[in-house]
C-alpha cells in the first residue's frame, strides 16, 4: 500500500524521449530556422536585387518543390534500402554547399537568375530525401505508441522555427540584405548535418516489404499503399489540395508586400510569422482535439470553420484589412497545423516499417508536388491577369478542401488502426 502514490507518480510523470529522437528534434529545430530564413530571402533577393517578375518568382516557387515530382517516388525506394541516418546527414551537407554559392555569386557580382533556378531545384532534391527519411525513421526512434506525441512536438517545434525563421529572416534582409540571410541558411544545415551524426538507431534496417520484382515493383507497392488505402487515399487528396491553394497565395505575397502595398521584407516576414504562429496553435491543439472529438473529425471539422477566412487573405491591403488579413492567414495555419499532426501520425499507424520510405515518399510527391503546381498557377494567373487573381482562387478553393475527408470512412474515424 506504500507504494500506491509512487506508481501513481511514475505513470503520471511522462517518460523521456530518446537520446537520438532528441538529436533529430535539434537538428530540426536549428534546420527549421535556417530553411524558413533561405525561403524568405530568396525570392526577396529576386525581386530586390534582380528584379524579378511576378512569372519569375513563380518558376522559383515551383521549382523549389519541383524535385518532388521529379524523383519523390523513387525516393521512397532508395530511402527503404539506404540507411536513413546516412541520408539525412549528407542531404544536410549537400544543402549547405548548395545555398552557400548563391551569396558568394553574388559577392563575386555573377549571380543571376538562372543561378538562382538551380540553386532551389537541386536544394530541393535535398530536402526530397531529408523529409522522406526523417518521416521514416521516426516510428523506430520513438515507438509507434507514441508517434502522435512525437509528431505534434516536431510539428510545433517546425511551426515555431516558421515563425522565428521567417521573422529573423525578415529583420536580416531588411538590415543585413537578402544575401546575408541565405548564409544563415547554410550555417544551419551544417549545424544540423553535424547533429545528425551523433544519431543512432540501434538494430540494422530491415529489408524492404515487397522487393521481389526489382526497384519499378517496389515503388508500386509504396504507390498502392497509399492509392488503395480508404483511409490515407482521401487524406491525400485533401491534404494536396491544402498544399495547392495554400500556394496561390504564398507564392505572390513577396510581389504583394513588396511591389503594390510598399511593405518592406521586415513586414511580409511578420505577416508569413503570423501564419507560422497559427501552424504553432493547431500543431499544440491536434493532439487534444483528437482525443475529444476523433482523428476524423479533426481533419476536416476545423477546414469548414475556417473556409470564410480565407477571402480576407486575398483583399489584404494597407490599413484595417491588413489586420484582417493576417487574422485570416492565422487561422487558415491553424487548421494546417492541426491536418499535419493528426494527417502524418495517420500515416505512420496504418503503414508496415518497411514500407514508410515509399508511403513518406508517395505522400510528398503528391503534396509537394501540389505546391509546384499551385506555384506555377499562381505564376501564370498574375502573369497574364494580376496577382489578385491569385489571391482570389486560392481563397476560393482552400474553402473546399475539407471536402475530401468529410466523404470518406475518415468522417468519423475515432482513433486510426495500427500495424506491426
Amino acid at each position: 500500500m506504500t507504494t500506491t502514490p509512487t506508481v501513481t507518480a511514475a505513470r503520471q510523470r511522462p517518460e523521456p524521449w530518446p537520446r537520438s529522437f532528441r538529436l533529430l528534434y535539434a537538428a530540426s529545430l536549428i534546420d527549421g530556422i535556417g530553411f524558413h530564413v533561405g525561403q524568405l530571402a530568396v525570392p526577396v533577393l529576386a525581386v530586390s536585387l534582380l528584379a524579378a517578375s511576378p512569372g519569375q518568382v513563380g518558376v522559383l516557387a515551383a521549382l523549389s518543390t519541383a524535385a518532388f515530382l521529379l524523383i519523390g517516388l523513387p525516393a521512397g525506394v532508395w530511402v527503404d534500402r539506404l540507411p536513413r541516418r546516412a541520408v539525412l546527414i549528407t542531404a544536410d551537407f549537400t544543402r549547405a554547399a548548395l545555398v552557400a554559392s548563391v551569396p558568394l555569386a553574388w559577392w563575386a557580382g555573377w549571380l543571376s537568375i538562372p543561378q538562382l533556378y538551380l540553386v532551389v531545384l537541386l536544394t530541393g532534391v535535398g530536402t526530397v530525401f531529408a523529409d522522406v527519411a526523417a518521416q521514416s525513421c521516426l516510428p523506430e526512434l520513438v515507438g509507434r505508441n507514441r508517434l502522435v506525441a512525437a509528431n505534434s512536438l516536431m510539428m510545433s517545434t517546425g511551426a515555431t522555427m516558421q515563425i522565428a525563421g521567417r521573422g529573423l529572416g525578415g529583420l536580416v534582409v531588411q538590415t543585413l540584405t537578402a544575401p546575408i540571410a541565405i548564409v544563415l541558411d547554410a550555417v544551419a544545415y551544417v549545424a544540423s548535418g553535424t547533429i545528425l551524426s551523433r544519431v543512432r538507431t540501434g538494430a540494422p534496417q530491415r529489408p524492404a516489404t515487397g522487393t521481389t520484382g526489382g526497384f519499378v515493383r517496389q515503388l508500386s507497392t509504396g504507390v498502392r499503399h497509399v492509392t488503395g488505402n480508404q483511409l490515407l487515399r482521401p487524406l491525400a487528396v485533401s491534404t494536396a489540395s491544402i498544399n495547392l491553394t495554400m500556394q496561390l497565395t504564398t507564392t505572390m505575397l513577396p510581389v504583394v508586400f513588396l511591389c503594390e502595398l510598399g511593405l518592406g521584407a521586415a513586414a511580409l516576414g511578420l505577416f508569413l510569422g503570423v501564419g507560422g504562429l497559427g501552424a504553432l496553435l493547431g500543431a499544440l491543439s491536434a493532439r487534444p482535439l483528437a482525443e475529444r472529438i476523433g482523428h476524423g473529425r479533426s481533419l476536416w471539422l476545423p477546414g469548414l470553420l475556417v473556409a470564410p477566412l480565407g477571402g480576407s487573405v486575398a483583399l489584404i491591403d494597407n490599413g484595417p484589412m491588413l489586420w484582417v488579413a493576417a487574422f485570416g492567414w492565422l487561422m487558415l495555419a491553424w487548421r494546417t497545423g492541426i491536418g499535419n499532426v493528426i494527417g502524418v501520425s495517420l500515416r505512420q499507424s496504418v503503414t508496415p516499417d518497411g514500407l514508410l520510405g515509399r508511403m513518406n515518399a508517395t505522400f510528398r510527391f503528391l503534396l509537394t508536388g501540389a505546391l509546384t503546381i499551385g506555384a506555377i498557377v499562381a505564376g501564370v494567373l498574375a502573369q497574364y491577369a494580376d496577382v489578385r487573381t491569385a489571391l482570389v482562387v486560392g481563397a476560393l478553393a482552400n474553402g473546399l478542401t475539407w471536402l475530401p475527408v468529410f466523404c470518406s470512412p475518415l468522417r468519423t474515424l475515432h482513433r486510426p488502426p495500427t500495424v506491426d
